[in-house]
């Protein structure tokens, strides 16, 4: 079930950025050895999105990366 940003800050999340392959298994990783519980969510564009053109022609190739203290 996708929440919203709202919901997800009320856990405890926190928005970091927004990849596609491979960037984004990298920054998984990098966050979970840093001792961090990561959550993808898929891209949702909106006002606060800089440069989110590519994206918006190809978005379910995108996650946004939230993480929280595991």
């Amino acid at each position: 079930m996708e929440l919203t940003e709202d919901e997800l800050t009320k856990q405890g999340w926190s928005k970091r950025t927004t990849y596609d392959e491979p960037r984004l298994s990298e920054m998984v990783e990098l966050y979970q050895e840093l001792g961090f519980e990561v959550r993808l969510e898929p891209f949702c564009s909106g006002p606060e999105q800089e440069c989110s053109e590519c994206i918006v022609q190809r978005p379910e190739r995108f996650k946004t990366i939230y993480v929280r203290k595991g």
